[in-house]
């Protein structure tokens, strides 16, 4: 079985939309470092389990110094995390989304 990791750091804004009063309903933004785990049992036919430089440009693009709630419905980093998963395929086991210092959610298949 091969495994990789891509890391990536991904600056953008949300607010959320929550059940109890917080600053986290104000606009505001984090510097996301993720962590995307994929698996896979063969290799393409470069000798990949996925092009790194293609996951960070799928990734990058579509979140990156944007406005996550345009993206994904509630964005807490739980939601994020999962988008992303979903957002590589299969292949993609593990998200690990970092909010900020000390704030880290995990979406696993």
């Amino acid at each position: 079985m091969y495994t990789i990791i891509k890391k990536l750091e991904i600056s953008a804004s949300h607010k959320l939309k929550l059940s109890y009063n917080s600053k986290c309903e104000n606009l505001h933004g984090h510097n996301w470092i993720v962590y995307i785990y994929l698996k896979s049992d063969k290799l393409n036919e470069n000798s990949m389990v996925y092009d790194f430089m293609d996951m960070k440009k799928s990734i990058m693009d579509k979140l990156d110094h944007k406005n996550l709630n345009n993206i994904v419905e509630q964005p807490t980093a739980e939601n994020i995390a999962k988008f992303i998963c979903d957002e590589i395929g299969q292949q993609c086991y593990r998200v690990t989304v970092q909010e900020s210092e000390g704030n880290t959610a995990i979406y696993e298949r």
